[in-house]
This record gives structure tokens, sequence and C-alpha cells, in this order.
């Protein structure tokens, strides 16, 4: 019973982390209808980002913590406007295709400078924060990783719901045509989508270096996670993204401790094929349906 209650923490708080990091990439394909196919090294440079300021810099843990947001959602403006924004009104696989070809550039670009090797930062989250239940142990990291992922998606509900940026954003996805025609900025919309994404999927490259170790390889990987995710839940739903990242955070550590680790890193992919054979819009997602 023990065992099980650790795995279950484990997985919840692993959940979270993926439910974080898929709502930036909700939120993009929300409001444009795109894959982001660089989602992983979006985690990646996050991480980096905050261990070339922490570690390298030698910045306090906060003041590092905050740049690396502040740096990742300005330079999510930046590659929406110079590779993203010259792309609206063009075919969709182009666009995506250009995701991929930054994902490649991105990965490229930091396997040049930080190498292929494991990095870790340096220890800053106090034991204080390790639970004890019983004879159940709870990692400092796990809890912070909890606490991380519950905060950020109460922003982001009421920013959602609240804010006029918010609403905007929420205007767009539902009907571009008629957002535009009443007076929304599409564009603007679109590159608070990029920002957004690039802002969330740092903190959770941040978050699991601290657990994994920062690779540059492994991040990406994790970021392709994000595609049973946000299938699970529905491609166009937020909601079911926090729901499918749990889903799959207790998937992956069942399977770990029950059966193999190996198979571990694989149950995600094999949810994501029989939701697609079963319920191809997800959980939550809005079905399509097309008259001719």
């Amino acid at each position: 019973m023990e065992f099980f209650l650790q795995l279950l923490i484990n997985g919840v708080s692993l959940g979270f982390l993926y439910a974080l990091s898929a709502l930036g990439f909700v939120m993009i394909f929300k409001s444009s209808s795109v894959l982001n196919l660089a989602h992983g090294e979006l985690l990646a440079i996050g991480a980096f980002l905050f261990l070339l300021l922490s570690a390298w810099a030698g910045l306090p843990i906060v003041v590092a913590f905050v740049l690396t947001l502040v740096g990742t959602f300005s330079l999510g403006f930046v590659v929406e406007r110079l590779f993203l924004r010259p792309l609206i009104g063009e075919n969709l696989i182009e666009v995506i295709m250009m995701t991929l070809g930054l994902g490649i550039m991105f990965k490229g670009l930091l396997l040049f400078i930080f190498g292929g090797d494991i990095h870790s930062y340096p220890r800053f989250l106090p034991e204080s924060l390790t639970l004890q239940l019983g004879n159940v142990q709870i990692p400092s990291v796990n809890v912070a990783a909890f606490i991380v992922g519950i905060l950020f998606l109460i922003v982001f509900g009421f920013f959602f719901k609240y804010s006029n940026q918010g609403i905007y954003m929420r205007s767009v996805a539902d009907n571009q045509p008629a957002a535009l025609s009443l007076g929304v900025h599409v564009r603007r919309v679109f590159a608070l989508s990029w920002a957004i994404a690039f802002l969330v999927a740092a903190m959770s490259g941040i978050v699991l270096g601290i657990i994994n170790g920062i690779n540059v390889h492994e991040l990406s990987a994790i970021g392709l996670k994000v595609f049973p995710v946000v299938i699970l839940g529905g491609l166009d739903s937020i909601g079911g993204a926090i729901l499918g990242g749990v889903i799959i955070g207790l998937l992956e550590t069942f399977t770990g401790g029950y059966i193999s680790t190996s198979l571990r890193e694989v149950v995600p992919y094999i949810a994501l094929v029989i939701i697609l054979m079963v319920k191809p819009y997800g959980l939550f997602g809005l079905v399509e349906i097309e008259r001719v």
C-alpha cells in the first residue's frame, strides 16, 4: 500500500508538469491550429537558460528564475515575429514544417553551446519541503512540482477567464473571422500565444531538469510526451490537457513501478494509439462535423 501511495504521489506531481507543458501547446493550437513540433526544444531552452543564470552566472535563484521566465516570454515574441508571422495565410503544413525546422535549429544550437552531457542545478530546494506521510516520503522536488503546477494552472485559469487578453485569445480560438470582424488584433493574439507557450515550457523544463538532470536529448524527448497528453485530453481543451497530463503521469509511474522501467517510456504512446482508435477527438476535444 505504501509503494502504491508513493507511485500515486509521484505520478500526480509528474502529471501536473506534463499538464503545464501541454497548456502552451494547446494555446498555440487553439489560436492558430498549428501543431508545435518544437515543443521539446522549448523545454530545453528554459532549462538551460536557468542553468546559465543560476549555476554559471551565480545569480540568486529567485533572480535567475524570474529572468528565465522574462527571457523565454520575450523570446516567444521574437520567434513568432521573425519566423511564424510571415507564414500567416500560408498552408498549415508549411507552418508546421517551420516549427519542425525551428526545433532542429534550437536543438543544434543547444548541443553546440552546452554539449550532450547531463548537467545539474545547484541544490536550492529546502529540505523542509520534504513531506513524510507515515512511511511514504514525498521528496522536496515533487512537492515543489505540485505547488508550481497548481499555482501556474490557477493563474492561467484566471487569465483566460477574466483578463482582456485572455478573452481575446478565447474568442480567436473559437472563431478567428468573427474575432477579427469585432476588432480583435489576431496577430497580437498569435504572438502572445507563442510567448506564453515559451514561458510555460520553460517552467516545465526547469522542474524536469531538477528531477532528472538537464540534457538536450532527454528534454527534447520529453517534449514528445505532450502529444499523448493533448490527444488524450483533446487538442483544443485546456481542462483536457490538465486531466490528460495527470493520466499520462500516473500511467508512467505505475507502469515503471509494477511492470517495467523500459515499458514506462512506451506506455504514453500506447495510450496515444488507443485513444486515436477509440476516440480521435480526445476526452474533451471538440468534434467537428463537415457537411458536404
